[in-house]
């Protein structure tokens, strides 16, 4: 095909990138041959131009159609390169959330970084024995691919897993162990697969470290093989390990950890047991701090210690063994802490006393002595010599180390021997699965010895890669034989010769480790000098000598030569190790014994370095092995432990789980392309591809491609042979014959030739597509020009004549409007003038006011102005006076200053000089004098100025008191003045005011009148409009009215669906209940089977048998039915009862005491079921009080109140009456003894008196009892009405209603013993009287003393008169309330009479008619509560109605519920108990000629007497040719066509009928016992036979219907007639058989279910989802490699005409049986789940089912099951609700998947549908055509978003195994028993007819 067909416009190609390695573009222009640039434009709009090759010319590589991304296999694609793998794998990853991905045989995984839930039980349930193509790729996919082919093939499997670290390899691995562990099971008791999965935490906590790239990762390699039987059962493990990392025991990187181990041990120190190691934090030791982040985030290293000390537990390792390991490893965190100093530069030092180094000899049990000087010294040994040489700081450092790492391995090798001793098992191994999880291929910055050891396993294990690969794909092309041509593959032989040949590189090495001054660099030489010039895949580096680079398959890797040597030597002081030999502690000289001593289980020798070598056979050679074995370099090893490894899995088929990570910072769902791409290039999933790609990698059979293609022939083209009809189309469309082969069952593509078929086929579709809408458009749019054309005609006609209308209407409005407008405009101009007219009038008036006003102001501002300017005047002329006096002050100030200046300055200079002091001292003297002098005169005249000051002051007051009084005077005539002059201007203001207001008033009139008018034409309005609105109003009335109606309505419908809800609800918790009992049916049948099981194995395994005897008690009878498991075990009994011996009985009693335990763990379910019944009870208790408690609150309180009352009055009574008589004993016996005294005659009185109190005291108390014996009648009768809950319970109520007297005395004993303590003290006076007359001889003087007796009498008076009134004040107030008592007493003695009547018709009834009578009467009895409350409140009627419905139903339930449990759990306990009773007390009696079991316990029947008429009649020793001939050898098919339905059942009840008539409870018994094993034994023998199985439940139900219709019971003889009713049984009471054989039919119901899912299972997927129904309408996608039926040959297709013809044949053959027809609706709901379930879960775990067309497929195939149930008339048996959620997923399928209002439509339609299932189905929603559109990320995001609130179960699949519970409703035949003919087909001639 040319590139110019290929490459044109629009065609989408990928170019390499930096970032995203390769970026999609699309063709701008068509590319012609000789084009050097291609014109592209990316995704982002930008355009591009890329240009070509020269040399090459190599175009780039296509994108797939858009159908084809996403797919399950990688070799799907048309296009297979490089950029196609990564985009589908991103794809997958990104949008799809799909983590496993096929390529080819290979399955890659993506390490999510986030918890999936798809590895539950229910996954591993979906993918047990499904083919490996037919669901999405996963871990269990290839598991069960490994198991079915070990079975099939009767050959050993093999899963390799690799992967970088943190990939997920050992997740992937212990996944694929799970899987194993669940399917399989072990063969023994020892739960072997659960010691396999045990071992994980011992390895992952000694093998596994924390990484910069992975918490968790394993450094070391391991191959672990599960075994298994003849049957596939596990039976134990074996594991290999290679390659452990020891440089990380003492080495760790920042960021880093240790072995998990330490860390564990370091977390637990503070436990006990571990305070001898003397332990700290991870910090304090140098092993386990250099990471410098001891903590992984989420992990709690304490409580994984926990989890790794249980795994030890588990596999046998014992307390002492475990402590001492921790012990070793606590010792190597101390050694690592050993300091070591320098003594010299060529010597080292231990300081003295170190206490790391002491605890460390002291855990290991050596001298300190002799491992400190060896830890600093080493010995050399010559020919002749030994030598003694100390070491520097350097190597002694460097040989602690060693030491360290040489412990912590052989303790490794020593925990995966005893690892593999638990695993091992004594059982011959058949076969095994091995699970390689090894490290993938790894290039560091610095790579050492160790990356060079995993990379060499990795090119091992590619070239076997490569090699199976080849193999297959050779296989399939000569197995379709097509023409075979030799592919050519990347062969990496050359590189693992380079590695291990002669003169390789791991020869070189070790020949350079013999070498006495070998190194390093030397050994660089060397492979310099060997390989540089000789091998084109070794090279060296530019700018270093020592390192080399080797040409992977992967990559270059550089590795770096320093510590090569040092590492394959891996010394260590053999003087150390001697050291440790010489220990005192066993388990450390155990790890290291002499290699022969130390083998594994199968065989194998450790080896050194911390890997396990791997051996078929024992070393014949045990001499000397230790010591060459010793001297073998890591390499060696490592290379020998490799060839083991490849040669076992050349032996086996291989299974290849590559695991990719895809980002270096363990982001959840994040896709790194670079990191990808170079996993991807290392793990060999693109050689694959390239594999594939070289040959035919598009393989499609002719059926699929004449499906996919047929719309490229034409009708001509299609032959009857699909074969020919695919040759004569590929040779028109492909004219290049070389680009496909015809197989003979596939066509096979050359790749890109199919992408070539899509887009032939999208163009034909989309030419078809647009001829379709150019039809539809040219009909659509002539049909929219007659609809416009017809519109436009008619539009035009009404719009003219409106228009016309129009015109005319306008006239007359125009004259209309002229007239109007004359009156108005008249109107409007005189109004305008009045309106001027007043205007004009009023400003006038405004105007001639207001300048009036004006005037006056201007007079009045002016008068004012002239005051204030007057004021002004003199208040500025005062103010330049102050301020000129303040200037002149100011400046007198001044000048005076400046004169004293001088004067000072003056005075100053004479002071300094002598002449002036002297002055001044002559002078000083005579100014004395004259100053003193002076100061006289001074005096005296100031005397004198005061005597004149005096006397001016009086005279200046007397004349102050005259001009006040004058003041005074002027300014009371001032104020006159001013009041006149107030008087004028109020006068005038009053006369402006009062013009005011008559302008006020003139304008208020007007205005008024105003109102008026505006208020008379107001009101005509309001009432017009109130006219309107009571027309609205009684419009809106009329609506209310219909809205209430409406609205009660709907309240009736909104309380009948809650009312149908809590109904729907209740039954949903009676079917869970029954669901329960009938799963603890199938658990115990389930026990039954693996007794019998094992009884057999006995019987076979005992080769003498010996007589034995068996003892029954005829005697013994017992009230429960035990029979049924009794005849188990009497059955199974009866062929081992010669052969049991002493050993065998000791087998069967570990047996029976598992037995026991699981009876003792039903006990406990029962008990948990019976405390949640108790729990319901109390809720609905406590509801019903809420409920009732305001009806009563008012009653109850009265009534509780006058109880109080009554109960204090009558305690009261009850002391002095108490008192009053032992007073009168006391007299009385005074008087008879003769003892006369004073007084006597007062004793008398006062006894007189006191006996009359006390018979009125009696009266009164007679009177309160019978009051308060009705009240408590009528309280605890109301009481028992409203709480009824059991029938027992009631009728113990009833009984002790009939007596009242009896309650009465109860009653008041409980309210004595409640009485209050202020009652219980005696008066002080009485009891001291009473003391007095007690005495022996009472001083009767000393007791009259004062007159004492008179007043207690009179104080006895007084209060009987108390008492008196109280009493008859209560009885007034009691008085009307006692007759409406006694009425309500009247009432309820009524109603109880009819309970009496009612209870003694129950009791003799049997117990299940006693509580369906029971419940009838209380339906009685609520009905006509109902209809009081209906009269007297509606609503409350309504509410009470509900809750008794609740009641009535919870009644039912827990009755039935709660009987069933306590029966069913008593058989069992009882049953088992005796069973053990009889082995430990020794074989019992059987007779010989005895050949039907019997029961250990019969079971006690009851007699009737009653007449009897018509059976059969048969002899005993005849009952065993009976159950033959009639059960364990009768063909139902015969008896379904021939005869009536139920046959055998009629005839083994007419047996019965006559054993009931004769009165033979033995004869009964036996019957009825081998009636139940013989129907157990053909179950067992042909339970997988359908119609067997039916026609036994047919007649087992007939058979119980039987038991019931003639059982004499009222319940079921409703529908007898009166012949049948004479024929009921007269002797015994069968209720209790009736039980077990309810349990039987349901046992076999769920053996009917089983048989049937057996035979559906392999037609629901190929039916429902594989064929198409509709043909044409799903076109088949490519599938890849992995095809389906890829395991299995095929077994032929099943279509829906299938499952149909399957459904028809079960329902005829139940209907041919005669099967109840409630049951065949049952059976029918269950077929239709099994059928929606199983569907449902294929369609979510296969991504090819998840399309348009197929939602379109499965909803024609539900529709045609719908069909099928109404032809049937089985539409309300409630199939059709079990395939709601298949419907959901079929609707969500098809529906739009866009915008938000698509989003809304999908949550409210998927209602059946958990979120996790939703959210799947989109994500696996799969475009078939090119039409079709992807579910968009964001879609998915706003569908979680909105379903997040739904509380709902998580679990992704729907349980297949679920069987909904079985009812058996009552269904009489009308059949007479007396007409019934039995054939002599038979057999049963033996039968005589009474």
């Amino acid at each position: 095909m040319a590139a110019s067909e290929l490459y044109t416009k629009y065609a989408r190609v990928w170019i390499p990138d930096v970032e995203e390695v390769w970026k999609s573009a699309e063709l701008t222009k068509d590319y012609r041959h000789g084009d050097g640039v291609l014109q592209l434009q990316l995704e982002d709009g930008k355009e591009l131009e890329y240009k070509l090759d020269p040399k090459t010319n190599n175009l780039p590589h296509l994108r797939n159609p858009d159908i084809l991304v996403g797919e399950n296999d990688l070799t799907a694609l048309s296009y297979l390169h490089e950029p196609a793998v990564l985009h589908n794998l991103k794809v997958r990853f990104m949008d799809s959330k799909l983590i496993y991905t096929y390529c080819g045989i290979v399955l890659v995984a993506i390490n999510p970084y986030e918890t999936l839930p798809i590895y539950g039980t229910d996954i591993i349930n979906a993918y047990s024995g499904q083919n490996m193509g037919d669901m999405d790729p996963h871990i269990f996919a290839v598991a069960e691919e490994a198991y079915k082919q070990m079975a099939r093939d009767e050959r050993n499997q093999s899963i390799i897993v690799s992967g970088e670290s943190g990939a997920g390899k050992t997740v992937s691995a212990k996944y694929a162990m799970r899987y194993f562990a669940t399917v399989s099971g072990s063969a023994s008791e020892a739960n072997v697969e659960e010691k396999v999965l045990a071992s994980n935490p011992i390895m992952e906590s000694i093998g596994n470290a924390k990484t910069t790239r992975n918490d968790n990762s394993s450094r070391f390699g391991k191959y672990i093989e599960i075994g298994f039987d003849k049957k596939y059962h596990i039976i134990g493990a074996n594991m290999r390990t290679y390659l452990l990392e020891k440089s990380r025991v003492v080495f760790q990187a920042d960021e880093e950890r240790n072995y998990h181990i330490f860390y564990q041990l370091c977390a637990s120190g503070h436990l006990p047991e571990f305070k001898a190691l003397k332990l700290g934090k991870a910090d304090d030791f140098h092993y386990t701090k250099q990471g410098r982040n001891p903590v992984i985030d989420g992990i709690d290293d304490a409580k994984e210690m926990s989890t790794t000390r249980n795994a030890f537990t588990l596999l046998g390792v014992n307390e002492s063994y475990q402590l001492g390991l921790f012990q070793i490893l606590a010792s190597i965190l101390h050694l690592g802490n050993v300091e070591v100093k320098d003594r010299d530069s060529d010597s080292s030092i231990i300081p003295p006393n170190n206490g790391h180094l002491s605890v460390f000899c002291e855990l290991m049990g050596v001298t300190y002595q002799d491992m400190s000087h060896w830890l600093c010294h080493k010995k050399l040994k010559t020919a002749t010599e030994t030598y003694i040489k100390p070491i520097p700081k350097l190597q002694a450092i460097n040989a602690r180390d060693a030491l360290a790492k040489h412990i912590y391995a052989k303790l490794f090798n020593w925990i995966v021997d005893h690892v593999n001793k638990a695993l091992h098992s004594s059982v011959k191994q058949h076969s095994f699965i091995g699970v390689l999880d090894i490290y993938g291929f790894e290039t560091f910055e610095i790579n050492s010895f160790e990356q060079f050891c995993i990379n060499y396993a990795n090119e091992k294990l590619q070239q076997q890669f490569n090699m199976h690969v080849f193999k297959l794909e050779q296989e399939e092309y000569m197995r379709e034989q097509i023409p075979w041509t030799l592919i050519d593959f990347y062969d990496n032989q050359p590189c693992i010769n380079l590695i291990e040949a002669k003169m390789g590189i791991l020869d070189l090495l070790d020949e350079e480790c013999k070498m006495p001054k070998g190194s390093d660099d030397s050994w660089a030489q060397k492979l310099y000098n060997t390989h540089l010039k000789t091998c084109a895949l070794f090279e060296k580096p530019r700018m270093s000598n020592k390192a080399f680079i080797i040409q992977h398959f992967a990559d270059k890797v550089e590795y770096q030569c320093d510590g090569f040597l040092e590492k394959n030597k891996d010394t260590v002081n053999e003087e150390q190790i001697h050291v440790l030999k010489a220990s005192k502690f066993d388990l450390l000289v155990e790890l290291f014994q002499d290699e022969e001593k130390a083998r594994s289980p199968t065989g194998a020798v450790p080896a050194t370095g911390g890997r396990t070598r791997l051996s078929v056979k024992p070393d014949k050679n045990k001499g000397g092995q230790a010591s060459k074995e010793h001297k073998k370099t890591v390499g060696l090893q490592f290379r020998n432990s490799l060839q083991l490894l490849m040669e076992t899995l050349n032996a086996t088929t291989p299974h290849y789980v590559r695991c990719i990570k895809p980002n270096d910072y363990k982001y959840g769902f994040t896709f790194d392309p670079k990191r990808a791409v170079q996993q991807l290039r290392a793990c060999g999933v693109l050689e694959t591809i390239r594999i594939s790609a070289a040959g035919f990698p598009s393989r499609w059979t002719y059926q699929e491609f004449f499906s996919r293609y047929r719309v490229l022939m034409k009708q001509k083209d299609v032959l009857t042979d699909r074969k020919m009809t695919c040759k004569n189309v590929l040779e028109k469309l492909v004219q290049d014959q070389d680009k496909y082969q015809f197989g003979k069952t596939k066509i096979f593509f050359r790749a890109g030739q199919v992408a070539y078929l899509e887009k032939l086929r999208a163009d034909k579709l989309r030419a078809a597509c647009i001829r379709i809408q150019k039809t539809i458009r040219c009909w659509l749019a002539r049909k929219k020009y007659l609809r416009m054309k017809h519109a436009a005609t008619t539009i035009q006609r009404y719009v003219r004549g409106y228009q016309a209308r129009c015109l005319a209407k306008f006239l007359r409005r125009t004259r209309a409007a002229i007239v109007i407008q004359k009156y108005q405009r008249m109107y409007v101009q005189r109004t305008c003038y009045k309106r001027k007219q007043a205007a004009a009038l009023v400003m006038q008036c405004i105007l001639r006011a207001y300048m009036a006003r004006q005037l006056y102001k201007a007079l009045l501002r002016e008068h004012k102005t002239i005051i204030i300017q007057k004021m002004v005047r003199g208040w500025l002329a005062r103010q330049w006076y102050k301020r000129t006096l303040k200037a002149i002050v100011y400046l007198q100030c001044c000048i005076r200053r400046m004169r004293a200046k001088r004067e000072l300055k003056k005075l100053k200079i004479e002071a300094r000089s002598v002449e002036h002091f002297k002055k001044l001292n002559i002078g000083m003297e005579n100014k004395i004098m004259q100053l003193q002098r002076r100061i006289d005169d001074q005096n005296k005249d100031n005397r004198a100025l005061s005597e004149r000051l005096n006397s001016l002051e009086n005279s200046h007051a007397a004349e102050s008191e005259r001009l006040r009084v004058e003041l005074t005077r002027l300014r009371g005539a001032e104020e006159d003045a001013k009041n006149n002059a107030n008087k004028v201007t109020s006068l005038l203001e009053e006369l402006e005011r009062l013009r005011k207001d008559l302008q006020n008033t003139q304008k208020e009139k007007k205005a008024i009148e105003d109102w008026a008018k505006t208020y008379q034409e107001e009101m005509e309005k309001m009432i017009s409009e109130l006219k309107e609105q009571n027309h609205l109003l009684k419009n809106e009335k009329n609506d209310l009215n219909r809205l209430i109606q409406e609205q009660g309505q709907q309240w009736t419908e909104k309380m009948q669906r809650a009312l149908k809800e809590e109904t729907q609800q209740l039954e949903y918790d009676l079917n869970e209940e029954r669901s329960r009992y009938q799963n603890l049916l199938t658990e115990h049948l389930r026990l039954e089977e693996k007794y019998d099981d094992l009884k057999e194995e006995i019987t076979f395994a005992v080769n003498v048998p010996k007589p034995g005897h068996r003892r029954t008690d005829s005697t013994h009878s017992s009230n429960e039915s035990e029979y049924t498991y009794n005849s188990e075990f009497a059955e199974s009994e009866e062929g081992t009862r010669g052969g049991e011996d002493v050993s065998k009985a000791i087998l069967d009693m570990s047996l029976f005491l598992k037995l026991q335990k699981r009876v003792s763990e039903l006990e406990q379910e029962k008990q948990s079921l019976q405390n949640e019944l108790d729990r319901r009870e109390e809720q609905f208790q406590r509801a019903r009080a809420r409920d009732d408690e305001e009806h009563k609150k008012a009653r109850s309180a009265e009534l509780e109140y006058e109880s109080l009352k009554r109960q204090e009055l009558e305690s009261e009574n009850k002391k002095l009456k108490h008192d009053l008589n032992e007073m009168r004993q006391s007299l009385r016996g005074s008087a008879e003894a003769g003892s006369a005294a004073p007084g006597s005659p007062a004793y008398t009185v006062l006894l007189d008196q006191l006996n009359a109190s006390n018979e009125e005291l009696e009266v009164r108390k007679e009177e309160v009892l019978i009051l308060r014996s009705q009240l408590v009648s009528q309280r605890e009768a109301m009481q028992h009405k409203e709480t009824m809950t059991e029938p027992l319970p009631y009728i113990e109520d009833v009984q002790k209603l009939t007596d009242a007297k009896e309650i009465s005395q109860a009653y008041m004993g409980l309210k004595e013993t409640n009485r209050s303590p202020r009652f219980t003290r005696r008066p002080t006076e009485v009891n001291e009287l009473v003391s007095r007359l007690r005495s022996p001889f009472p001083d009767y003087h000393k007791l009259n003393e004062d007159g004492e007796l008179w007043l207690v009498y009179e104080g006895l008076k007084e209060t009987n008169r108390l008492l008196e009134s109280q009493l008859q004040a209560q009885r007034r107030s009691h008085e009307n309330e006692v007759e409406v008592l006694r009425g309500e007493l009247q009432s309820v003695k009524e109603e109880n009479n009819r309970q009496q009547q009612l209870l003694a018709q129950n009791l003799q009834l049997p117990p299940e008619a006693r509580i369906e009578a029971s419940l009838q009467h209380e339906i009685t009895r609520l009905t006509n509560e109902n209809l009081e409350l209906h009269s007297d409140d509606p609503k409350e009627y309504k509410a009470y109605r509900i809750s008794m419905l609740r009641r009535m139903v919870d009644l039912m339930e827990q009755l039935e519920k709660q009987d069933k449990t306590v029966r069913k759990l008593k058989k069992q306990l009882k049953v088992f108990a005796k069973k053990i009773n009889d082995l430990e007390g020794g074989q019992m009696d059987v007779s010989p000629g005895q050949t039907t079991d019997e029961p250990v316990h019969p079971v006690n029947i009851p007699r009737r007497e009653k007449d009897f008429q018509g059976m059969l009649e048969y002899k005993k020793e005849d009952e065993l040719k009976l159950v033959k001939n009639l059960i364990l050898e009768l063909k139902p098919r015969g008896v379904a066509v021939n005869l009536i339905p139920g046959l055998p059942a009629y005839v083994l009840f007419m047996c019965l009928r006559h054993a009931d008539y004769i009165n033979d409870d033995q004869k009964v018994r036996s019957l009825l016992t081998s009636i139940i094993n013989s129907i157990k034994k053909i179950l067992k023998k042909r339970g997988d036979d359908f119609e067997t199985v039916s026609f036994w439940l047919s007649n087992t139900c007939r058979f119980l219907h039987c038991l019931k219709q003639y059982s004499g019971d009222e319940q079921f003889m409703k529908h007898n007639t009166s012949k049948q009713n004479d024929h009921c049984l007269s002797n015994f009471d069968l209720a209790e058989y009736r039980q077990v054989l309810s349990d039987l039919a349901i046992q076999i119901y769920q053996q009917l279910i089983k048989c049937m899912e057996n035979i559906l299972q392999p037609m629901i997927v190929s039916g429902m989802l594989e064929h198409e129904t509709i043909q044409g309408v799903s076109g088949v996608k490519p599938t890849g490699l992995r095809k389906r039926t890829s395991s299995i040959a095929d077994e032929g297709t099943y279509t829906l005409d299938s499952i149909i013809r399957q459904l028809n044949s079960f329902h005829s053959i139940m209907c041919q049986h005669g099967t109840d027809p409630e049951l065949i609706k049952q059976v029918v709901k269950q077929q239709f789940y099994i059928i929606g379930a199983v569907t449902l879960n294929n369609l979510l775990l296969r991504k090819d089912m998840c399309s348009w067309s197929k939602g379109m497929q499965i909803r024609y195939n539900v529709s045609q099951l719908e069909e099928w149930l109404r032809d049937k008339n089985l539409m309300t048996c409630g199939a059709k609700e079990t395939l709601e959620p298949l419907i959901q997923a079929a609707q969500l399928l098809q529906v739009k998947k866009k915008t938000d209002e698509d989003a809304e439509a999908i949550c409210s339609m998927c209602n059946s549908l958990s979120t996790a299932q939703i959210v799947k189905v989109l994500n696996l929603y799969t475009p078939v055509n090119a039409f079709e559109e992807r579910v968009s990320v964001l879609f998915i995001r706003t569908i979680q978003t909105r379903l997040r609130d739904r509380k709902e179960s998580p679990q992704l699949l729907m349980d297949t195994k679920v069987i909904y519970p079985v009812t058996f409703p009552f269904n009489p035949s009308s059949l007479a028993l007396e007409t019934i003919q039995i054939p002599s087909s038979l057999n049963v001639g033996f039968l005589t007819r009474v």
